[in-house]
C-alpha cells in the first residue's frame, strides 16, 4: 500500500510541473466540489492515504482552472512532508526526512496569484478528515466512511470560489497564495509544516484567513468569527461590511484549526466557522446536508473583507488572550454539546448525549442553562468554571430556559 501511495504521488508531482497557461480562468460550482471532495469513493481523504492524493491531485487542477500558479515545490502545486503518526494529541509535531511503514507523507496543495505586491494574503482550508473513522470518530458502530462534507470539503469549496472571484477581481494591491491543508486532522500539520517551510516570505503575509466547516449556516445565520483581536483593524472592516450575519465574535488567535498556526508566526488572522452539529466527525456529515446558499454568503462576505485591505499595506499583528489557557480541568460532564455560535445569555444545548446526567435529568437540545448549582450562567466560561467545581457522585440543580419558561432539574453526576 505505501508503494502505491508513493507511486501515485509521484505522478501527482510529475503531472503539474508544466506551466499555467495564460487561460480565461474557470469559475467553478461549490456544491459540486463538495461532492466529489466528500463522495465515497474518496474513502474520507486521511492523511497519508491515496484517496487524499486523489482530492490533492482534484484541488490542483481546480487552481489551475481558475489560473492560479503552482507555489508549492519544484514547481508543482504541491508541498510534502512526512511524518511519524503520534497518539498524543498536544505533542508538536515531529517532521522527518525517513521512510518507511513508520511513517507518513501528507500533501499540501499550493496556488498563487502574482500581483506584484509588497505583500501577500493567505487564504486556507483543510482537505484531509478521518478516512474510515479511527481515533477522532465519535461514531461507536464500527468502521464507516467518514466523508466530511462539512468538515472540511465545505472550507476548500469556499476557498476555490474566492480563488476564481479574486483572479478575476480589479483589486490587486496584494497577491494571494491559497492552500489546501493536509494533517489538519492529526494535529495542524500542513499549516505547522507551511510556516517552518514556507514556499514564500514568511514576514511578507499580511494576514491569513481560514475556513473550516463553514457548511451549515443556519436559520438565524449566526456565523463565528475567531481572531478579530490579532488586528487592530478587523472589528471596524468585519462589522462595516457585513450585511448577512449575526457575528459570534472571538478574539483569541488560538484555536483547533489551521489559523493558529500563523498566529503563533506573528501573523494576523481570521478563522470562520458556522458552528458544530450532530453529523461532527461522523459517518452522517455529507454533502446533501449542506446550506449552499450560505456558503456563498460566506464566501461574498470574505471578499468584501479582502477589498477593504486592498490597498492597506500591511496589517499590524496584535497578541490576544488564549483562552484555552484559561479552560478549568473537569472531573465530570454534562453530556451535552454547547452551542458555540449562541450570543445570547447562559449556555444553549445544541446536542445532548445518551446515558449521559443530562439527559437522565430530562435536558433536551435547545435549552439554556441559566443556573447550575448556586452560580448563574452567563456564558461558556462561567458554565465551564462552575462545572469544574462539582465531582463524580455530585447531585445539583440545573435551571434551563425552555422556550421562555424555566425549567429546574436535578442532576447528578
Amino acid at each position: 500500500m505505501r508503494i502505491a501511495t508513493l507511486f501515485i504521488a509521484i505522478c501527482l508531482l510529475v503531472s503539474c510541473k508544466t506551466e499555467v497557461k495564460s487561460l480565461e480562468p474557470v469559475k467553478g460550482n461549490m456544491k459540486a466540489d463538495v461532492v466529489y471532495l466528500a463522495s465515497d469513493d474518496l474513502q474520507g481523504r486521511e492523511t497519508g492515504t491515496s484517496y487524499e492524493l486523489q482530492a490533492a491531485d482534484y484541488i490542483a487542477k481546480r487552481m489551475k482552472e481558475s489560473g492560479l500558479e503552482p507555489k508549492g515545490n519544484e514547481g508543482t502545486y504541491f508541498q510534502t512532508f512526512s511524518f511519524k503518526p503520534s497518539s498524543d494529541p498536544h505533542q508538536e509535531a515531529a517532521f522527518t526526512d525517513e521512510k518507511g511503514d513508520a511513517f507518513l507523507t501528507g500533501t499540501n496543495v499550493l496556488g498563487y496569484i502574482d500581483n506584484g505586491a509588497a505583500q501577500t494574503v493567505v487564504i486556507g482550508a483543510h482537505y484531509d478528515h478521518l478516512g474510515m473513522g479511527g481515533e477522532g470518530s465519535l461514531h461507536r458502530e464500527g468502521e464507516a466512511i467518514h466523508n466530511g462534507a462539512d468538515d472540511n470539503a465545505s472550507g476548500v469549496a469556499v476557498m476555490l470560489d474566492l480563488a476564481y472571484e479574486l483572479k478575476t477581481s480589479d483589486k490587486k494591491g496584494n497577491n494571494y497564495l491559497f492552500m489546501a491543508f493536509s494533517g489538519e486532522e492529526m494535529g495542524l500539520l500542513g499549516s505547522n509544516y507551511f510556516t517552518k517551510n514556507s514556499t514564500i516570505a514568511l514576514d511578507s503575509i499580511t494576514y491569513m484567513i481560514n475556513m473550516d466547516m463553514v457548511g451549515r449556516l443556519n436559520e438565524e445565520n449566526t456565523l463565528a468569527v475567531y481572531g478579530t483581536g490579532t488586528s487592530p483593524r478587523w472589528n471596524q472592516i468585519i462589522n462595516a461590511v457585513n450585511k448577512d450575519f449575526e457575528l459570534a465574535l472571538s478574539e483569541s488567535g488560538v484555536g483547533p484549526s489551521d489559523h493558529t498556526s500563523f498566529y503563533l508566526n506573528d501573523i494576523p488572522v481570521l478563522h470562520f466557522f458556522t458552528g458544530q452539529h450532530e453529523d461532527y466527525h461522523k459517518p452522517g456529515d455529507d454533502a446533501e446536508k449542506l446550506n449552499y446558499d450560505g456558503m456563498q454568503k460566506i464566501s461574498d462576505y470574505i471578499l468584501r473583507i479582502t477589498a477593504e485591505f486592498d490597498n492597506a499595506g500591511k496589517l499590524a499583528f496584535r497578541k490576544t488572550k488564549n483562552e484555552s489557557e484559561e479552560v478549568p480541568r473537569f472531573k465530570v460532564g454534562l453530556g451535552v454539546v454547547p452551542d458555540y455560535l449562541f450570543t445570547g445569555k447562559g449556555m444553549r444545548i445544541d446536542g445532548v448525549s445518551e446515558e449521559k446526567p443530562a439527559q437522565k435529568a430530562g435536558l433536551l437540545k435547545g435549552d439554556v442553562v441559566v443556573k447550575l448549582g448556586d452560580s448563574t450562567i452567563v456564558d461558556m466560561m462561567s458554565y465551564m468554571r462552575t462545572l469544574a467545581t462539582f465531582d463524580n457522585g455530585d447531585k445539583t440543580m440545573v435551571t434551563v430556559d425552555r422556550d421562555g419558561k424555566m425549567v429546574e432539574k436535578e442532576i447528578e453526576f
